[in-house]
């Protein structure tokens, strides 16, 4: 029994040392792109957060002099992520790509922002 147990708790510990191990951060910083009815965009500058742990991808950005948001997606087997980021008065859609590859962020709305992700 006491042998059960210890087995257990290694397990237990072996994998919980695991997902610690396979989180993952990335980061973006750089001006925004146009869309049409703005003309602003190139003027803001942005700086994206990523972390990955499992197929859980969590993000923080923060475009210069505004507050600081979040978004969460999920990861699907080819590496890519699709979500909504919310704002004060709406939203804007994030998508991007996490794979051995290519990594990479894009927030679309008011304006475009992102790019190659760089591994922290």
């Amino acid at each position: 029994m006491t042998k059960a147990i210890v087995a257990l708790a290694t397990v237990a510990l072996l994998a919980t040392g695991a997902a610690h191990a396979a989180e993952v951060a990335y980061a973006w910083e750089g001006m925004g792109v146009n869309v049409p009815g703005s003309s602003k965009c190139a003027t803001y500058k942005m700086t994206i957060g990523v972390t990955v742990d499992g197929n859980t991808v969590k993000g923080v950005f923060q475009q210069q002099g505004r507050d600081e948001r979040h978004f969460e997606a999920v990861l699907d087997a080819k590496g890519a992520f699709k979500g909504k980021a919310a704002l004060g008065g709406g939203s804007m859609d994030v998508s991007g790509v996490i794979a051995d590859k290519e990594s990479g962020v894009l927030l679309d709305g008011y304006c475009k922002f992102g790019g190659k992700l760089t591994k922290k």
